[in-house]
């Protein structure tokens, strides 16, 4: 596992909309290995073995992530921002962010009102705003304009028992997947075609997963996202299903789920003695896999999913272990696909 470019990749700012730079050095890394590139109008990069296989498997993993848009710029020049995609105001305290403006990029931090100055113990998204040190609107309009995006200051770290911790791993570590898997895929001369997709806008309305799907019309879908641990103090175990890192990657079971596609994934694992976790997606995941299998005649498909502690939080926190493991398990898996492997549930 190349690790240098996974924090590459998770030293990059990529919020939902912008993901431009990450997209340019994911594609100059999987251009060594692949047989052909491709880019799509929504901002896909594309890495392909056997472009001109009929039988077609598609690897997703987003590489957008969550952060701020600026929704307005007051007379001190004080910022205000709206969420982009599903993000806290509760870690914002305390917290630096990367303004990534229109004409330059600044830092700037969290600010809210201080409690023994009258501000409320509790406080709400409205309440915070971002200082950057300005003396006025002019002085921050010289910078940014309203829309631009910006992020969590905050780089990867490592931890203990081979884990790590940063702001999102949700899910550049979902990027970063597919490309591993289509750089080991190279090495061995898989039968089938694989398109393996960083996709983009997943954050915020999945587009990138739906114009994949569309445009490669796969004969399966793979989802490579994260997925919530239950390992960890507060967790309520009667609500949900036993997930822990370093236990392995975890396979998705519902009804969105193609079962062929299970099936095969879980007679891999078997083959690499390798432990796998499950979760529960009786309506739908809430990944691209939910887009993907919406396109065209309709995609079978299946998620793959790394577990991570404290998801949207600016410490997200996974295992290598696991990481490394979910390469191998998709890596095995497609390289024994012949193709003529039937996805219809019906078929024996």
């Amino acid at each position: 596992m190349n690790q240098e470019f996974l924090f590459e990749l998770l030293s990059t700012a990529s919020p939902s909309g912008a993901e431009m730079e990450i997209q340019h050095k994911w594609m100059e890394y999987v251009k060594e290995f692949a047989d052909e590139m491709k880019t799509d109008n929504a901002g896909n990069a594309i890495g392909v073995l056997n472009p001109n296989a009929e039988y077609k498997v598609l690897l997703a993993g987003h590489c957008d992530e969550i952060g701020f848009m600026v929704k307005k710029i007051d007379q001190d020049g004080f910022i205000r921002v709206e969420k982009l995609g599903g993000i806290s105001h509760k870690p914002a305290i305390g917290m630096k962010v990367t303004i990534l403006g229109t004409h330059g990029t600044l830092t700037g931090v969290f600010g809210v009102n201080a409690e023994h100055h009258g501000g409320a113990k509790e406080f709400n998204f409205e309440d915070l705003y971002i200082d950057c040190g300005a003396t006025s609107k002019e002085e921050i309009e010289k910078y940014v304009q309203i829309g631009d995006l910006a992020v969590y200051k905050r780089e990867v770290e490592h931890l203990l028992n081979d884990r790590i911790s940063g702001r999102g791993l949700d899910n550049r570590t979902g990027s970063f997947i597919v490309a591993e898997v289509l750089r080991k895929l190279a090495k061995r001369n898989p039968k089938v075609g694989v398109y393996a997709v960083s996709t983009v806008n997943e954050e915020t309305n999945m587009g990138g997963a739906y114009f994949a799907g569309a445009g490669i019309q796969p004969t399966m879908a793979i989802a490579c996202d994260v997925t919530f641990s239950s390992d960890y103090p507060g967790i309520d175990a009667r609500k949900h299903t036993e997930v822990n890192l370093g236990d392995g990657p975890v396979l998705a079971k519902g009804a969105p789920i193609n079962i062929k596609i299970n099936q095969l994934l879980e007679k891999a694992a078997k083959k690499l003695d390798l432990n796998l976790q499950y979760e529960l997606t009786p309506r739908m995941t809430g990944t691209d896999a939910d887009k993907l299998r919406l396109t065209g005649y309709g995609v079978p498909i299946s998620l793959v999913s790394l577990p991570l502690r404290y998801m949207h939080a600016p410490v997200e926190t996974v295992s290598l272990k696991d990481m490394q493991e979910e390469i191998d398990l998709l890596v095995e898996m497609i390289a024994e696909l012949t193709g003529e492997e039937s996805v219809n549930p019906l078929s024996k």
